[in-house]
């Protein structure tokens, strides 16, 4: 049976998106820096590491900010999809928490999209259930408030932060209210390249 991972990049002061974040800046403006590690700056370790993540994915659970990044006309298109540039053709399901589902959505086939409109638990429940089906794990992608409410519900195994060696100054930061009580985390695993260090944590 696989794991819930949260899995997300994080700047050195603690945020996930630089400020003005909107669908042509879907990390925020400046905030491409967060991402060198899995762009143009990625080195050998970090391929290791992504493609690892990615082979391990049996589903994905999003927010609806995102899902409106990656669906956008600036968003995922052609072989650029989950786990950056590689073969799309077998994605994995995605399941997107949000209020409402859109009107229309522009990725088709063969990307498949769940809009959970009753909440994180509801999304992580439908996720492990596909991904069970495949003995691999659900991936909490993002953004900030979603990997939060997954951490703060008890829903998540394992915190999985891609460290940016950036100061970003302001933006979106992650777990800015996980709800007052304390999560004891262990470091179960530190991989270190020079464009990221990728920690492991398993929730106690």
């Amino acid at each position: 049976m696989g794991q819930v991972v949260v899995d997300i990049t994080m700047s050195l002061d603690g945020y996930v998106a630089a400020p003005g974040v909107d669908l042509e800046h879907g990390l925020g403006v400046g905030g491409e820096a967060l991402h060198d590690w899995v762009m143009e700056g990625r080195t050998e370790v970090d391929s290791q590491v992504l493609d690892a993540a990615v082979e391990a994915t049996g589903a994905v659970v999003m927010g609806r900010r995102l899902f409106d990044v990656v669906d956008g006309p600036n968003g995922w298109r052609g072989d650029m999809g989950y786990g950056a540039e590689r073969d799309q053709s077998r994605p994995p399901p995605y399941f997107v928490v949000t209020h409402r589902a859109p009107e229309a959505v522009r990725l088709e086939a063969p990307y498949a999209f769940t809009f959970v409109t009753d909440g994180i638990a509801s999304a992580v429940r439908q996720a492990k259930a596909a991904a069970d089906k495949v003995g691999k794990d659900v991936v909490v992608m993002g953004g900030a408030s979603v990997c939060t409410q997954c951490v703060a519900a008890g829903l998540a195994d394992v915190v999985w932060i891609h460290l940016a060696p950036v100061l970003l100054g302001g933006g979106t930061r992650l777990f800015d209210d996980i709800g007052g009580a304390q999560v004891p985390l262990e470091i179960t695993e530190v991989i270190e390249s020079a464009r990221a260090t990728h920690i492991r944590y398993r929730v106690a």
